[in-house]
């Protein structure tokens, strides 16, 4: 998936609260906001840190010390990015997820040895393909 956007959040000094993060997501903030609602109802923690080597404010998202999640903020829309292992990517393109879905996933190229799973979060209809490939996250060993 190439991208044609700049990722947001790049001033150091600059928390991204909600002030900020409705800003720069714009309409798609309320889905960012029932993003954050699923985490919680999965138990998992969230956390937006400044990381230095993508001079951007990125959100790990935890489950029990595990990362599962990476999210970055992209004007207009919240980027949700899920890493599998090698030795997992077949059994994702088994899930019960949007074709189109799968087909962007299949194009991605890999990170090092894992697939990045990229989900960009600019309306509610994607949360239910992101719920699915996070939970598989969650329980593959």
């Amino acid at each position: 998936m190439e991208t044609i956007n700049n990722i947001e959040l790049t001033d150091k000094s600059l928390y991204p609260d909600e002030r900020l993060l409705r800003t720069v997501l714009g309409k798609s903030y309320a889905a960012y906001c029932a993003l954050l609602g699923l985490y919680d109802r999965h138990q998992m923690q969230y956390e937006w840190r400044y990381y230095n080597d993508a001079r951007a404010w990125l959100c790990k998202v935890q489950k029990k010390k595990k990362t599962n999640v990476w999210m970055s903020a992209w004007k207009g829309y919240m980027q949700a990015t899920v890493y599998f292992p090698e030795r997992l990517i077949e059994q994702i393109y088994t899930l019960p997820i949007d074709k189109e879905m799968k087909e962007r996933i299949k194009k991605t190229r890999n990170v090092g040895k894992s697939k990045p799973c990229i989900f960009e979060i600019r309306d509610h209809h994607i949360l239910k393909d992101m719920d699915i490939v996070m939970q598989f996250k969650i329980k593959a060993k």
